[in-house]
Parts: C-alpha cells; structure tokens; sequence
C-alpha cells in the first residue's frame, strides 16, 4: 500500500489506464482514467448527481468555466462539449489528474479550448462565469472551507457555482456555512441518491 490519495500531487501507485464510459444529456463519453486519481474505475456517483442535476451551459455561454478538483476530467470534458464557445480551467493539485484530463480534452476535440492547471498556476485576473465542483471533502474540513473561500470569490458578478456534497459527508452543514457564515446565496437545486447539489451566487 501507499500513502496516495487522489489529492497527492505526485502520486506513486502505479497508473495501469482504464476507460471509462458514461452518458450525459444524451451524449456518450470514453475517457482514460487511471490509478492515483480519483474515482479512478468509474465516474464517481456524485459527479453523475451533478452532471445529470445541475444546469449545463447554454452552447453560447462564453468567458471562463473552472472544473476545481477535476481529477481525470470528466466534467471538464462535458463543459467544453456543451460549451464551445468557451474557456474551461481544470484545476487539481494532482499530476496526473491534471495530465489525464489534458488527453481526455484532446480525446473529446476541446483542447485549444481547455487549460489545465495546478491552483497557483491559475491568473490571478481570471474571473469565472461558472464553477463547477465535486470538492474533495476528505481533505478535512478546515481545508475544504480554504479551498472554497480561495475560489468562490473568483466568480463573475452574474456567475454560478455548482457545487454536489454527499449528506452524510456534510453537504447540509456546508450549505449552512456557505450561507451564515461566507455571506453567498445558496439553493438546494436538487437531491438524489444521498447528494446535494448546490446552486451558490452572490
């Protein structure tokens, strides 16, 4: 065993590749995956809550949308599909992830329109008209509330978070710090299979 967690920025287990299929909104998608990242064999249940429950963008949406936490880039993947008229960052603290998702955007046509980045990597002047996430909760929660008070501020004024938090892991207390505490209007916009999908705004 290592001591690898999908949020090690180097991970050492080894990486044996995988596909990985899903459908969103119709459409089908095979993206390689592979060990050291996270959901590693399949597209992890929350991010299929929030994928199938949030709003995707409107094909004209434009200006820059943040996949924070991409892992291998599944949902950076449907953004820069449904969106092509836009600029997704894909944001992890992890290698590989961020190499896998860098193939995956290829795989899918979008890679002149996908940056992959480490977080201290992103400009600082870039503004976010969406943020999508399936925060990595297992980081602890003193470090899953500085990664949200670090990336949240960047979205536009008219900009949407989406954010999807298993219940038993704290998705309802998160809504209540979000709102009492950081000051951001937040909706429960959906609930299924035991996740909360979080519509945040200013």
């Amino acid at each position: 065993m290592t001591g690898d967690h999908y949020f090690t920025a180097e991970p050492a287990t080894d990486a044996h590749p995988r596909e990985v299929e899903f459908s969103v909104a119709g459409r089908d998608y095979t993206l390689t995956s592979a060990g050291g990242v996270f959901s590693a064999d399949r597209l992890d249940a929350g991010t299929a809550v929030l994928l199938r429950k949030a709003e995707l963008p409107a094909p004209d949406t434009g200006g820059a949308l943040l996949d924070l936490g991409c892992g291998f880039g599944p949902i950076t993947c449907v953004l820069a599909d449904h969106a092509p008229a836009a600029t997704v960052w894909a944001v992890d603290v992890n290698q590989r992830a961020r190499d896998l998702t860098a193939a995956n955007a290829a795989r899918v046509g979008a890679a002149d329109r996908v940056r992959v980045a480490a977080p201290d990597d992103v400009p600082a002047d870039v503004s976010f008209a969406e943020i999508w996430s399936n925060p990595p909760i297992r980081i602890g929660k003193s470090d899953l509330h500085d990664l949200l008070r670090r990336w949240l501020p960047r979205l536009a004024p008219d900009g949407v978070a989406w954010l999807v938090v298993a219940r038993h892991l704290g998705g309802d207390s998160l809504h209540r710090w979000l709102v009492e505490e950081q000051g951001w209007q937040v909706e429960r916009h959906a609930s299924q299979k035991g996740y909360r999908v979080l519509r945040v705004t200013r």
